[in-house]
């Protein structure tokens, strides 16, 4: 195999633990509003769609995983972070801090009922070339 051939081509999904399934059933498909598109059977498993990436819930312990929370967030689209940010705060969410502004996106983290890491995100400005 060539060392110049993409092994990897996208994300097909990425998984989250949970310490109750049924809550966060409840936070992704109801205070995020992401379509639930599989359960899995009597497991307590279940897929949010966000667009571009799937998130797939797991009753870590249900699997034989031992549950610890993703402390690096994961970074969901808006196209208006603070427009998304007033209607999560409104749903309940509390942010972890100001919406933060790196000069070429807009950020602002929270997480979700186990303590995964997740955090709204806009990019305004091109991406640097990387000459």
């Amino acid at each position: 195999m060539s060392t110049s051939t993409a092994i990897v081509t996208g994300v097909d999904f990425v998984t989250l633990p949970t310490q109750d399934f049924d809550r966060a059933v409840e936070f992704y498909g109801t205070t995020l509003g992401l379509p639930n598109s599989a359960r899995y059977g009597k497991m307590p498993g279940a897929e949010f769609e966000t667009g571009t990436v799937t998130i797939a819930v797991l009753e870590s312990e249900a699997f034989g995983i031992e549950f610890s929370p993703h402390g690096h967030p994961i970074a969901l689209h808006v196209e208006d972070v603070e427009g998304a940010r007033a209607e999560l705060e409104s749903r309940g969410i509390a942010f972890l801090a100001d919406t933060m502004d790196s000069g070429v996106c807009h950020m602002a983290h929270f997480k979700d009922p186990d303590g995964n890491a997740l955090m709204l995100h806009h990019r305004y400005a091109p991406r640097p070339s990387q000459d």
